[in-house]
């Protein structure tokens, strides 16, 4: 497999399963768990899960979870390439969890928020025919913004191909600036949520519109599947029939699956059965990431 470098958040997922309506005000009855979580650092477990050997590069306090999320990644054979920030505290996220496995999010992206093009060491992209993931939320953020741009710029210049998940369809305040920023990324992979966002469409037929920006989309579309659009072709596999426990970190899931068949030399559409058994199994478990 093509070695692979993934550039996003990395922290820890307060989750809270709850049944019925939050009572704003009130108490409400949940089981709460600590997991692992942060987009880049899910992906890059995942991809770890699939035979890739990741590394993740992202910005931590200088905290107990720093340490914590440092040590649980680098167990799941996942290399760290972390920056530390003195002052800022380690991602923490707290996901509400409804009884269908539906999540909503309160995240505080902490030390992740002042990742820099500094943070990104070079020699990472050192040899030929790499890949770079770049989370998007990386990009969604003014002040990490610049890293992420600088990251595709610097694979783009070593001769690495490049994906980007744009992460979070209500943080696309602007289609045309986000677009123009992943100008050149041979792989875009939204779901159905951010493909709307992007071309006020979510069918995946509509992501034509994208290729004059990027090489290839890659949708995915929940129960419906997963699609891949490109210049020549479109072609969608169905999903898994699978129970949804927690829906948290299915399309960081997806995206190693997708990556880590894709980066191995699998058709189009093995590489997208490949994100969805992946997907699928994450909605199966309670947390972002694979047990250990």
């Amino acid at each position: 497999m093509r070695p692979v470098v993934v550039v996003g958040d990395a922290g820890l997922d307060v989750v809270a399963r709850h049944t019925g309506p939050i009572a704003h005000g009130g108490d409400v009855r949940a089981k709460v768990t600590i997991e692992p979580g942060g987009a880049g650092a899910n992906t890059a477990v995942w991809l770890a899960a699939c035979g890739a050997s990741p590394v993740l590069v992202a910005r931590v306090g200088a905290d107990s979870a720093g340490r914590q999320v440092h040590a649980e990644l680098t167990s799941a054979g996942v290399r760290c390439a972390f920056a530390v920030d003195p002052d800022l505290a380690t991602c923490c996220v707290v996901v509400l969890v409804d009884e269908n496995g539906q999540r909503s999010m309160l995240p505080d992206r902490g030390a992740n928020a002042r990742f820099s093009p500094a943070d990104l060491d070079p020699g990472l992209l050192a040899g030929a025919d790499g890949h770079l993931h770049l989370s998007g939320y990386v990009l969604l953020d003014a002040t990490s913004r610049p890293a992420g741009l600088a990251a595709l710029q610097a694979a783009r210049d070593a001769g690495w191909t490049t994906s980007v998940d744009p992460q979070a369809a209500a943080l696309i305040h602007s289609a045309e600036a986000f677009l123009e920023d992943i100008r050149g990324v041979d792989i875009l992979m939204p779901n159905a949520d951010e493909l709307m966002a992007l071309t006020g469409s979510a069918d995946p037929s509509g992501a034509k519109s994208l290729l004059t920006h990027v090489g290839t989309v890659v949708v995915t579309s929940g129960a419906d599947g997963a699609s891949w659009i490109d210049t020549d072709e479109l072609i969608s596999v169905p999903t898994e029939p699978t129970e949804c426990v927690d829906s948290t970190g299915a399309g960081d899931a997806f995206d190693a699956g997708f990556l880590a068949a894709w980066l191995s030399g699998a058709s189009k559409r093995d590489a997208l059965l490949g994100g969805v058994r992946a997907g699928s199994r994450a909605v199966s478990l309670v947390g972002a990431q694979p047990p250990r």
